[in-house]
């Protein structure tokens, strides 16, 4: 058994702490200063996002809204977009399974890395 006291980890904004990393799933604990963001973004995982302190607002490229505290549980699907603003100091648990999920750089082949720049550039081309 692992356990960790999220609520006290001395957490410092910008650097997430993986509390645990197999092949099923990552656990990171990160804190995000009142007024500061993760910005618009996506991974390739299913998303869990747990608040355990402060106040966030969280959306979703769809439009989707939601305000929460302590407490306050938002799950994502692979890929889906979105953002997390924290409204005051805040400390989150983040949950991603399974770990990595497919199309991670971390999931990918040997082969896959050495071309994963030139397809990024062609999909660029192709935007």
């Amino acid at each position: 058994m692992n356990s960790w006291e999220v609520k006290t980890l001395e957490l410092q904004p910008h650097a997430p702490q993986i509390l645990s990393s197999t092949e099923d799933a990552r656990a990171i604990a990160l804190a995000i200063p009142g007024g500061e963001s993760l910005q618009d973004h996506q991974v390739h995982e299913r998303a869990w996002v747990v608040v355990l302190g402060g106040e966030v607002e969280v959306t979703t490229m769809a439009g989707e809204r939601i305000t929460g505290t302590t407490g306050l549980v938002v799950e994502f699907s692979p890929g889906e977009r979105h953002a997390v603003r924290a409204l005051s100091d805040a400390r989150l648990l983040l949950l991603l399974t399974p770990w990595p999920g497919e199309g991670h750089p971390g999931a990918m082949s040997l082969d896959d890395k050495a071309h994963a720049r030139q397809h990024a550039a062609e999909h660029r081309e192709q935007a």
